[in-house]
């Protein structure tokens, strides 16, 4: 590991450094922005997914009583904050060839954009106190930090996230089991990918890791083009992971096509539903922070659910 944040610097090809120059910069403004945002709340950072009533067992600070809870259930529940527990958070980003697309329109390649949120969420992480850890994958594993809370930790990962997607293709299923193979302890999962690959095996690995008792999240990011097919007349689509060529005219198909699409983005927001697996939809004309503040209210929304439960005597 570096003693500074640069020394790795000078051994880098100029592009790559542009890369991850840019990725850092990127990372920084999307955290600064998502700070401001959540600087006078209560729930702050990741952590938070992990703050929760439990109940009250003798030598437990009476402090910490929650008397509302009492109020409503005449039993003693202790409130538990954030700081009182360590996230390990896992990064899991798909690095496969489909990710490298990126319409006209658009600034950024879905990659670029997953990344840039992945940087972002390891940083915010880390700031945290707690510890992140990464995965890149196409068909297989391509790289694998364990987590940690090291200050240095970001610099590594903001490095491994410059890479650029290859040509393999995806196999999501394949991955899901063997990084479950490799998690000896429970983990914060996010998985940011596009899924392009088989809805079925898709939600069969996710499974796995629920099995396995980890937490999981699940980022789909598209290119809006993906979405919504707005070429015109005859076009000649280059198809990537392999499928080949085909010239048609998107007119003729796109009824067909966003149906399709609505159909796969809907099992697998239906699939993950029913395994309590958080799903988003983003794609990459979105601002890169709404992705931050997203996830924020959805898992401070679970935890309002659980309170709720605990408030209703359940």
């Amino acid at each position: 590991m570096p003693s500074t944040s640069t020394d790795y610097r000078k051994y880098l090809d100029p592009k790559v450094l542009a890369r991850i120059s840019g990725l850092e910069l990127r990372a920084r403004l999307i955290v600064e922005g998502f700070f401001s945002g959540i600087h006078h709340s209560p729930q702050r950072g990741l952590s938070v997914e992990f703050s929760d009533h439990r109940q009250y067992t003798q030598g437990d600070d009476l402090r910490h009583i929650d008397w509302r809870v009492f109020g409503r259930t005449d039993k003693y529940y202790i409130k538990e904050y954030e700081q009182e527990t360590n996230l390990n958070l896992m990064l899991v980003v798909d690095c496969s060839e489909s990710m490298g697309y990126r319409s006209s329109e658009e600034l950024m390649t879905k990659h670029e954009y997953a990344t840039s949120i992945a940087a972002a969420v390891a940083y915010l992480t880390l700031q945290q106190q707690d510890a992140v850890g990464l995965t890149l994958f196409d068909e297989h594993l391509r790289d694998f930090l364990r987590p940690s809370s090291h200050a240095h930790h970001w610099k590594t990962l903001v490095h491994e996230l410059a890479g650029k997607t290859g040509p393999a293709k995806t196999s999501i299923a394949r991955v899901l089991t063997e990084l479950a193979e490799r998690l000896r302890h429970r983990l914060l999962i996010v998985l940011i990918s596009d899924l392009f690959d088989d809805p079925d095996s898709i939600l069969k690995g996710l499974k796995l890791l629920r099995y396995r008792r980890h937490e999981v999240i699940v980022w789909n990011v598209w290119d809006p083009a993906e979405m919504t097919l707005p070429f015109s007349g005859p076009t000649l689509f280059d198809g990537l992971e392999a499928t080949g060529r085909l010239l048609t005219d998107p007119r003729a198909l796109r009824a067909r096509y966003v149906e399709e699409v609505e159909r796969f983005q809907q099992q697998m927001r239906s699939g993950c539903g029913h395994m309590l697996i958080d799903y988003t939809l983003y794609h990459t004309a979105m601002s890169l922070d709404a992705a931050l503040s997203g996830y924020l209210a959805t898992r401070s929304a679970r935890l309002r659910q659980r309170s709720s439960r605990v408030l209703g005597g359940g």
